[in-house]
């Protein structure tokens, strides 16, 4: 279930409008596109800025681009449950977003997405390593939107 990074509850996201989703990391945050009408994310881009201003700035810049309605972070889980321990870097980069950009920020749940995003780069034929890396953040960002939209979708049915 999706959990706001800036509130108990998430917020209520209209009907339409588009949303950035991401799987931060420490060197690098995938970034993905998806629409609340339609249900489904697509892989954008992956940013490798080096410090916080220019990660911020290049998603700025994509925040302008794109005008989200809301903001979707990929909160990384052990297979049990428990709390990785990139969870509360997750967090603050969520809370980051909300006070930069004031956009709603909800958190969800990413356990496995690499794993996957590497299972379908490979699926799709992309066999070199280098190739998959370079696309791998994107996708794993796309699937976590994509897994964050599902749960919306459930939910209201």
């Amino acid at each position: 279930m999706p959990e706001s990074a800036a509130a108990a509850t998430p917020p209520a996201l209209p009907a339409r409008g588009s949303l950035l989703g991401f799987d931060f990391g420490l060197a690098r945050i995938g970034v993905a596109s998806g629409e609340l009408e339609t249900g489904h994310a697509a892989a954008l881009e992956t940013l490798h800025e080096e410090s916080n201003n220019a990660r911020f700035g290049a998603i700025a810049r994509l925040i302008d681009e794109w005008k989200p309605v809301a903001l979707v972070v990929g909160l990384p889980r052990h297979l049990d449950g428990d709390e990785h321990e990139l969870s509360a870097r997750c967090r603050r980069f969520a809370n980051q977003l909300h006070g930069r950009f004031g956009l709603p920020v909800m958190l969800t749940d990413e356990r496995l997405s690499s794993v996957e995003a590497e299972q379908q780069l490979r699926e799709a034929g992309v066999k070199q390593w280098r190739e998959r890396k370079q696309q791998l953040d994107a996708v794993a960002a796309q699937l976590i939107l994509q897994h964050f939209l599902d749960s919306i979708r459930h939910a209201k049915s």
